[in-house]
């Protein structure tokens, strides 16, 4: 899986569709090998980040859960330890 999406279910401040649409842009940008797609390209890129946002939202919204929401600080501060454990200074 791409390193640069993250988890977007269960947080609080709850995900936001620009959030949803940026995961969506690096899964299509992963699956395709495109950073930036040709002109010929384009058009299905683009259609292929919408339909995946559009599927991803609903399925975001459609989920259930008893567990507490996470805060975004306190996994961010998790993720830099981690970094730092793991690279160094």
């Amino acid at each position: 899986m791409c390193r640069n999406i993250k988890t977007l279910f269960n947080f609080d401040p709850p995900v936001t569709d620009d959030e949803v649409r940026a995961a969506s842009l690096q899964f299509v940008r992963k699956i395709s090998g495109f950073n930036k797609p040709s002109k010929a390209n384009e058009v299905a890129f683009q259609t292929a980040v919408d339909e995946v946002a559009a599927i991803s939202n609903r399925f975001l919204r459609s989920l259930e859960t008893t567990a507490p929401p996470k805060s975004r600080e306190e996994e961010a501060a998790k993720a830099r330890a981690r970094g730092l454990e793991r690279f160094g200074a």
